[in-house]
């Protein structure tokens, strides 16, 4: 195991680089020794294209987090996103000679590595496998380790990638001089870092909007059951920003940060804001906070859209009992729970990362922007305790259950979270159809003759 519980980690984001340092401490938590966080160079929609920018933003943030840890990162944990994720099932048998002997880890393990064999498409690498139902001679069971039996049957979540992005992060850690122990699915880290476990047992679904992809996890009954990854994030919103109004990028981004809401507000129709250009010979700009707004949830819509496509996949009002959670640096948009609430028809709440976080380290993790790197922890953590574990099935056990209590045993922690979940009102729904209509449908027409076709398909 990494000295002292120390796990190192990178979260290789469209917008942002983060590096983090965490000590897990006695209490199941994780006190944050060092955070590098920079912007990120090289990446679109998740995917690196640009290895050297990439790795100098990696060094960069990695600098950062080594000198306020007072430690070095030699070993990482990566997460992988990105619209060339893709997910499927594949159900297999075991029949076993000796049924009347227990089924052990290194019986399951073998079963569960098998799984490598499935046939892929060409250019493609697994990046996870993750049980998803046992069955023992017909019987369902949680964790088949004890069990006795002739057939053991599976279900597997099995995640791809495309063997190019794959090396191409490989290659950005080993330009940081840096040694990557394993890649995880960043839907899957995030999901780790905001759900609660009342939320993975009754069934929730986790979406993290990020830069460049909008990242879906569904859980139910302590299992992944779908993942998804959305090529839209808040960079599109900033595009259409600086298109619509010819603005820098940069002076998108602001406007988007400060003014930026999700669904217009009557008193926005009053307010302008006055954007001044650095450029010399460039006259100000006067944009009235309606129209911004209008084009914010234009794009908004067309994302949610998408994640509704996604959703509709596992079906779901039975399964996705406790609505959905909301994380990553897009959940931050003004007005965006509502706006979710009734494009899904779910409730909602936005996923802080704190859940495994210890008291002194919560101020500075206190944003949903985080929910990856605090996940890939999390994912981390696991994996050294399961590979250097004396008591190796005992942990697999828990593990294949999702037992909370492999990260996190702090029963205080659990029972004061807000279980409250935010549900848009009846009058904020027929208000928010009556603003469907007009100047939005002009703003869509208008974005729709700006962007190619490339930019909608998924």
């Amino acid at each position: 195991m990494s000295s002292n519980n120390i796990i190192s980690v990178i979260d290789i984001g469209t917008t942002k680089i983060v590096a983090l340092i965490g000590k897990r401490e006695a209490n199941g938590t994780f006190t944050i020794l060092g955070k590098g966080h920079v912007q990120s160079k090289g990446v679109t929609r998740g995917n690196v294209l640009n290895i050297i920018d990439t790795s100098n933003s990696i060094k960069e943030a990695v600098d950062i987090a080594e000198k306020a840890a007072g430690m070095k990162m030699t070993s990482v944990y990566v997460g992988i996103a990105g619209q060339n994720i893709a997910c499927f099932v594949n159900s297999d048998q075991l029949y076993r000679n000796k049924s009347d002997e227990i089924i052990t880890k290194q019986e399951l393990d073998q079963f569960i590595k098998s799984q490598e064999n499935v046939s892929l498409d060409a250019g493609r690498q697994i990046v996870q496998i993750i049980p998803k139902q046992f069955n023992i001679d017909g019987e369902i069971v949680e964790n088949p380790i004890g069990c006795i039996g002739k057939r053991l049957e599976a279900q597997f979540h099995i995640i791809t990638a495309l063997s190019n992005n794959i090396n191409s992060i490989k290659r950005c850690i080993e330009h940081a001089n840096l040694k990557l122990k394993k890649i995880f699915l960043e839907p899957i880290a995030s999901a780790r870092a905001v759900l609660y476990p009342e939320e993975l047992e009754a069934g929730v679904a986790m979406i993290d909007i990020g830069g460049g992809t909008s990242d879906l996890a569904i859980y139910q009954k302590n299992m992944l059951i779908h993942t998804g990854v959305i090529p839209f994030g808040g960079n599109a919103v900033t595009l259409d920003l600086e298109k619509i109004f010819g603005l820098t990028n940069k002076d998108a981004e602001n406007l988007k940060v400060k003014f930026g809401k999700a669904i217009p507000e009557e008193s926005d129709k009053e307010e302008l804001v006055i954007i001044k250009s650095n450029i010399e010979g460039r006259e100000k700009k006067e944009i009235d906070l309606y129209t911004l707004s209008n084009i914010i949830k234009a794009r908004i819509e067309e994302i949610f859209g998408f994640i509704n496509q996604q959703i509709a996949l596992v079906n779901t009002q039975k399964q996705i009992k406790l609505g959905i959670v909301l994380t990553g640096g897009g959940a931050l948009l003004k007005n965006l729970p509502q706006l979710a609430s009734f494009l899904t028809t779910f409730e909602n709440r936005i996923g802080i990362p704190l859940i495994h976080i210890n008291e002194l380290s919560k101020d500075s993790m206190n944003n949903p922007q985080y929910a990856t790197a605090i996940g890939l922890l999390i994912l981390g953590y696991e994996n050294e305790i399961l590979t250097n574990s004396d008591n190796k099935n005992e942990i697999t056990s828990k593990l294949i259950q999702n037992d909370p209590s492999v990260v996190i045993n702090n029963k205080d922690a659990i029972k004061t979270h807000q279980q409250e979940l935010n549900s848009i009102s009846k009058k904020d729904k027929e208000k928010t159809k009556k603003q469907k209509g007009g100047i939005l449908t002009n703003i869509k027409n208008t974005i729709s003759g700006i962007f190619d076709d490339s930019d909608s398909n998924l």
